[in-house]
């Protein structure tokens, strides 16, 4: 038996507080103000109307964004989920289309392909809780138009795999990055592989203006289509009332647009992103470096360990029996952590939970867009226990989340409650 554990009366493995996980929220300060200040006293508070002589901050952080992630176009957007439907609409896909998605990411990856009218094709996960490559290839129709592949807690996807299929297959990909700022994969950041990468600005997210996303793109006409659904009125052409430049450039959309206070909190934020993701990155590799030969667990894979954003840790047992012990075990050590999948819990983030989908729900009672005339494959069905894999991975993984602010002595605490607690009931 090991050291005696603090829920059987021991002593606690870790004495200090827990962080909340807000890395850009608990960071907001003088820059963020300063950059408020300068919209509210120019009174410049919409991007498409605004005092001459002023600059937009939103069109200043869609040009500092796309250089620092190395794309030709950024669009601002009010949240990730307006950015997915941009993407998702941007690229064609619509009514009797499928799209593949990941059965682990929050509910909105799959909401979007819906609210573009297409059809959420649910996949597995792997090892590294992101898209398994081998069962997108299973869930190809000749319906099937796109994939939403979801750096899943800001691990990278396997997106030389992914892009090999989606070649092969001529499909979209469209890469949902929201927990993944920063991410990179083989040196080049997510968001710029697929035809139009995704990012959420929440405020739970690395980087955050409370609310807010944006989509790359270095397709030109993506970009002006993207841009049309997320400002139906075309604020954003030169002419608004030009006649298209292209076929597809106008068609009815909705309003997305981001606004001038979110953008002037976010041109602040952006210049915290590499500060937050070094000291995340730091104190998962400490954890990391002291656990990994720990009998009993094994910490998540990575499709590239350099590239993880280090938002959090994540490590499997052999056996979802000893997940929930094991946490209240943490717990009472002082560390923060949790389970990730409980068939009894509700969880947005797990496709077992996604009623909506899974008993076709519509706001109408045309069904739409299962029951659809387009749709020329057969009908796509769901079920709680259709992605097994998932299930079984996430039912038996723990999670501890990785503020930017803890110090190299919190790292150290939750990893001795980590050995502590394994040496018990791992």
């Amino acid at each position: 038996m090991g050291e005696k554990l603090a829920i059987y009366g021991g002593p606690k493995a870790k004495t200090t507080p827990n962080y909340p996980m807000y890395p850009g929220g608990l960071e907001i300060g003088e820059a963020e103000k300063k950059e408020v200040m300068e919209v509210l006293d120019s009174k410049y508070l919409f991007r498409y109307y605004g005092p001459e002589g002023v600059e937009s901050k939103v069109r200043k952080f869609e040009n500092n964004f796309k250089e620092m992630m190395g794309a030709k176009h950024c669009l601002a957007t009010s949240s990730c989920t307006g950015a997915l439907l941009s993407a998702i609409t941007a690229c064609g896909i619509g009514p009797g289309d499928e799209v593949i998605v990941t059965g682990y990411t929050f509910f909105a990856s799959c909401a979007a392909i819906v609210g573009a009218k297409a059809i959420p094709v649910i996949a597995e996960v792997d090892e590294t809780l992101t898209i398994d490559p081998a069962d997108i290839e299973k869930k190809i129709t000749p319906a099937t138009k796109g994939i939403v592949c979801v750096h899943m807690r800001g691990v990278p996807c396997d997106m030389d795999a992914i892009m090999a299929i989606a070649k092969k297959h001529n499909l979209r990909v469209i890469e949902d990055c929201a927990q993944a700022v920063g991410a990179t994969y083989k040196g080049k950041y997510v968001g710029t592989f697929g035809d139009c990468g995704c990012f959420s600005f929440q405020y739970h997210k690395t980087i955050t203006a409370g609310e807010g996303g944006a989509l790359l793109t270095n397709d030109d006409r993506l970009y002006a289509r993207a841009c049309s659904y997320h400002d139906t009125a075309a604020c954003w052409r030169p002419d608004r009332f030009a006649p298209q430049r292209f076929e597809g450039e106008l068609f009815c959309g909705s309003n997305f647009r981001m606004s001038e206070l979110c953008g002037a909190v976010m041109c602040a934020q952006l210049n915290r992103l590499e500060y937050l993701n070094k000291a995340m990155r730091s104190h998962l590799a400490r954890i990391k470096a002291q656990i990994k030969d720990t009998p009993g667990i094994k910490v998540r894979p990575c499709h590239d360990e350099a590239g993880d954003t280090g938002i959090c840790l994540m490590f499997f047992l052999d056996s979802k029996e000893k997940v929930g012990p094991f946490v209240d075990a943490l717990k009472a050590e002082g560390v923060s952590a949790g389970g990730i999948f409980n068939a009894g819990i509700p969880d947005w983030h797990i496709y077992a939970h996604w009623k909506h989908v899974i008993e076709e729900k519509a706001p109408t009672d045309v069904k739409c867009p299962w029951d659809c005339p387009y749709h020329k494959a057969e009908p796509v069905k769901y079920a709680t226990d259709m992605c097994p894999n998932t299930l079984d991975y996430l039912g038996r993984v723990i999670h501890l989340d990785l503020p930017a602010q803890m110090t190299d002595e919190d790292c150290d605490m939750i990893a001795k409650a980590i050995n502590k607690v394994a040496a018990v009931l791992a």
